[in-house]
């Protein structure tokens, strides 16, 4: 009998780590790019969660839910943004407590505060970071499968090489040329593409939802109205009467507008949503109207 009982508990220990090798790793992204970055790395053994995930919606309007904070409470890896930009999950996370869960933090990783631009996925240098301490996470959590992890690493960082040429090829062609935005969303963006942004004071009143100043809306309106600037680019996500007013000028004035969002689209990677926008930007730089 003992014998028996014996075999019995290390059969069931057998089944049990069997269960666990092929166990999913539950991964949380507070951001949807975030999300489909850690399904890429992560593969089939990875259960991903992306909450903020639709780009009709203002992410900043963002409400948790008892079903989000189960679902962070869950998590063995989660994944956010930081730089104030989300601390709702910063709260979760010190209210729902589990361990050995690990936190990676974009703007950690790229050593942002609170205060500097927290549109960190516009940064080409920001998903690389993400993914390389993704692959470690994960790696961790699952030794089994570490080398899965790397190769998908790898095949992700390749997958980025069109990305990078066509920021590089936009920047060696329009680099100083002047545009403008109504939110500074796609800031770091601009920034790798060498681009001269106008009017981020207005930019800074609206991401923080104040009113701006009455000169920097008539500085905007002459920048606008003069054709000083080649872009006007715009968060679909958030519109505002002024917002909507500046683009009306825009396009009275023949100056192509761009509308970017905060959130990827549905069912597309991280890599096809950058690169759309880059496109946009590219045929807005070179004068055609969207």
């Amino acid at each position: 009998m003992r014998l028996l009982i014996a075999l019995s508990i290390v059969l069931l220990a057998a089944v049990s780590a069997a269960e666990a090798a092929e166990r999913k790793i539950e991964v949380v992204a507070a951001e949807n790019f975030y999300g489909n970055v850690a399904q890429q790395i992560g593969g089939d053994r990875v259960s991903v969660v992306s909450i903020l995930n639709n780009p009709d919606q203002d992410p900043h309007l963002f409400e948790v839910s008892p079903a989000v904070i189960r679902q962070v409470a869950a998590a063995q890896v989660v994944l956010y943004n930081g730089a104030g930009y989300d601390p709702w999950v910063e709260q979760m996370l010190s209210a729902t407590s589990k361990p050995g869960r690990v936190a990676i933090v974009a703007a950690d990783l790229m050593h942002r505060k609170g205060g500097d631009n927290p549109h960190l996925w516009y940064d080409p240098a920001t998903m690389p970071s993400v993914a390389r301490a993704l692959a470690t996470a994960l790696a961790a959590a699952d030794p089994a499968h570490k080398d899965d992890y790397a190769r998908r690493l790898a095949t992700f960082i390749a997958s980025l090489g069109p990305l990078n040429a066509k920021i590089a090829a936009i920047r060696d062609k329009y680099a100083g040329t002047t545009v403008t935005a109504t939110e500074p969303v796609f800031g770091n963006m601009a920034e790798a593409l060498k681009l001269t942004m106008a009017n981020e004071r207005f930019q800074l009143a609206i991401m923080n939802d104040t009113e701006p100043s009455a000169r920097d809306v008539a500085a905007f309106e002459r920048d606008l109205n003069g054709r000083k600037v080649r872009v006007l680019f715009y968060n679909k996500q958030a519109p505002t009467k002024h917002v909507e007013h500046l683009i009306e000028l825009a396009r009275a004035s023949k100056i192509p507008v761009v509308g970017i969002t905060e959130t990827a689209p549905a069912s597309s990677s991280y890599q096809d949503w950058m690169l759309m926008q880059l496109d946009e930007t590219e045929r807005a730089l070179a004068g055609q109207s969207s």
